[in-house]
């Protein structure tokens, strides 16, 4: 399981088409914070999205800007690696949803948001 890495409000976008490394802009929109403030070789959880596309999975930070897509956990793909299309889509750092659950973080949740 991913230890997330201290960071909120990670965002940015990307051009990146395909299945493979993701590049981002390295400028994120105002009030988020950089990919580059995470370390290279931090795994992260990441959401991809753009139009009907989109990905949520465990990846690598490779450096300030790029990162792996080694796991998909869930995405418009039937559950496998996207390959995206061209076009501008979002990218932030997330805790997906299999994580909390697998962390145990549930149980603390109040019942409306469970």
């Amino acid at each position: 399981s991913v230890m997330p890495y201290p960071v909120n409000r990670v965002k940015d976008t990307t051009i990146t088409t395909g299945t493979g490394t993701v590049t981002v802009s390295g400028t994120p929109p105002d009030g988020y914070v950089a990919f580059s403030t995470l370390p290279t070789g931090t795994e992260i959880e990441y959401t991809i999205h753009g139009g009907a596309e989109f990905e949520v999975g465990r990846g690598l930070m490779a450096s300030g800007t790029t990162f792996t897509r080694a796991f998909v956990l869930d995405s418009s793909n039937s559950g496998a690696l996207v390959n995206f299309s061209a076009g501008t889509k979002d990218v932030f750092v997330t805790l997906a949803a299999q994580s909390i659950n697998t962390l145990g973080l549930t149980a603390a949740l109040p019942m409306a948001l469970r």
